[in-house]
């Protein structure tokens, strides 16, 4: 299938590794222009030789970001100034007990998850509704939804991801705009597998049997039973930024494995 992605200009924030790498690598497969992000120039230049190689004709640059410093964000923008594709991708997570979180941790998370997509979007959304076209893509999470207990302050930023996106969309009425948000489940990406390879070690035990546990203890309703692979995400999300999807918008799509049980 041809997306019709070809000539397009996306960026995806934090692309160096997991979900935002595949659906950047998915992105260039099907002709877009990429924009990649991540903390450090040399990190970035591993992932675009890593891509070029890879990908016949890619044409992908990057930019280093700290998503929690508004001067690097407007850097960003600078160097970025037009887009069609906007993927706000970029996320923190760390499990802690509520009573343990200080106030700092809430305004970072707040900071990076959910104000890197809001200043981003506020100076692409305009510029696209004027050309009359584009796709402002949030990836948020089923934790925006199925709040987990271990980590309160991530949950409240993926809810806050899909008011955001929600309410953009509203904005876009009667254009080729599109604002939507995916909701992956628990994913195979760089920081989970980080994780378990921890958790293996603190209960020695195997990643196969941490993995088996998490889904028996702390996702017990997915119906996949696995973390999904990064291209699975990066597949729905591709698909999302092209002219194919053009009546989604203001959708929260899941991709979550079924595990939300509610129907909407």
């Amino acid at each position: 299938m041809d997306l019709q992605l070809t000539g397009k200009k996306a960026l995806v924030t934090g692309s160096t590794a997991g979900i935002g790498l595949a659906i950047a690598e998915k992105l260039l497969q099907e002709g877009a222009e990429v924009t990649i992000t991540g903390r450090t120039d040399k990190k970035i230049q591993e992932v675009i030789t890593q891509l070029t190689k890879t990908i016949a004709g890619a044409k992908v640059s990057g930019v280093a970001v700290d998503f929690a410093k508004k001067e690097e964000v407007d850097r960003l923008l600078q160097q970025v100034p037009d887009v069609d594709i906007l993927v706000n991708n970029i996320g923190i997570f760390e499990p802690k007990n509520f009573a343990d979180i200080p106030d700092e941790d809430w305004f970072n998370f707040f900071e990076v998850n959910v104000m890197s997509g809001v200043r981003l979007s506020r100076h692409y959304f305009p510029k696209m509704l004027k050309m009359d076209w584009g796709r402002i893509l949030f990836i948020s999470s089923e934790s925006a939804i199925h709040i987990p207990e271990e980590m309160i302050h991530y949950g409240m930023t993926k809810t806050a991801q899909l008011a955001i996106s929600r309410g953009l969309a509203e904005l876009t009425k009667g254009t080729r705009v599109t604002v939507n948000s995916v909701l992956p489940g628990p994913t195979l990406s760089e920081g989970v597998g980080g994780f378990i390879q921890n958790m293996a070690l603190q209960q020695n035990k195997t990643k196969d049997e941490v993995q088996q546990d998490f889904f028996k203890l702390a996702r017990p309703t997915s119906l996949i039973r696995r973390f999904a692979q990064t291209e699975e995400i990066a597949n729905i999300v591709t698909f999302l930024a092209s002219p194919l999807a053009s009546v989604t918008n203001g959708a929260a799509i899941r991709a979550d494995g079924g595990l939300v049980k509610t129907i909407v």
